[in-house]
């Protein structure tokens, strides 16, 4: 277990930029009193969500190599990346069958500390889970240990939002989560400039 005081795992968690947003993610609890390291939790995570990882971190350093080229450049990139799509799509339907329903719930929020989701039946403050995160639309699937660190009740709809610190997760998913979170706040704020403009047209 992680010695780190809640108040310390809480700022672990708000050291990171989080965005509000959709998704689905799989948690299942961990017996507390198994002893687990990080060694142990390289062995668990799934084949499919190793592929996934090294796809794209390999997708990511060559597109760099690439564009230091120059214009020169541009339509190998252009190729490159309708392969990578195509490569995408494959992996996407490899994660998807990894989500459990049985093990399923709602997503509310994700970034590089942690993330939020909800759930009718509350956790307990400390449990330690494995998650299985999927942002498939970011072409993404993040499989990691996670603690829960906060439990807040909601009266409207009688669920509860839970806040998940990462116990164990690799550094390149922690980046992946980190550059997924950063790209659909701009998909968010494109959708707002786009909205605005629409109203003003429509005022004018």
């Amino acid at each position: 277990m992680n010695e780190l005081s809640l108040a310390q795992k809480t700022a672990q968690f708000d050291e990171f930029f989080a965005i509000t947003h959709n998704f689905s993610v799989n948690i299942t609890p961990i017996d507390n009193s198994e002893t687990i390291d990080f060694e142990k939790f390289m062995e668990s995570i799934p084949a499919p969500f190793k592929l996934a990882t090294e796809m794209s971190s390999i997708d990511q350093s060559a597109l760099r190599s690439i564009q230091n080229l120059g214009n020169s450049a541009a339509q190998l990139v252009s190729f490159l990346n309708q392969q990578s799509q195509k490569i995408d799509l494959l992996i996407s339907y490899i994660l998807s069958q990894q989500d459990d329903k049985q093990h399923r719930f709602s997503g509310l929020q994700f970034g590089g500390g942690g993330i939020k989701f909800i759930a009718e039946k509350a956790f307990d403050i400390g449990q330690l889970v494995e998650l299985k995160i999927f942002l498939l639309e970011h072409n993404c699937a993040i499989y990691c240990y996670g603690e829960i660190i906060e439990v807040e009740a909601e009266t409207v709809n009688e669920k509860t939002t839970h806040k998940v610190t990462f116990h164990f997760i690799r550094e390149e998913d922690r980046e992946t989560l980190v550059r997924a979170s950063l790209h659909e706040q701009s998909k968010q704020l494109q959708k707002l400039a786009k909205l605005r403009n629409q109203k003003n047209e429509s005022e004018g």
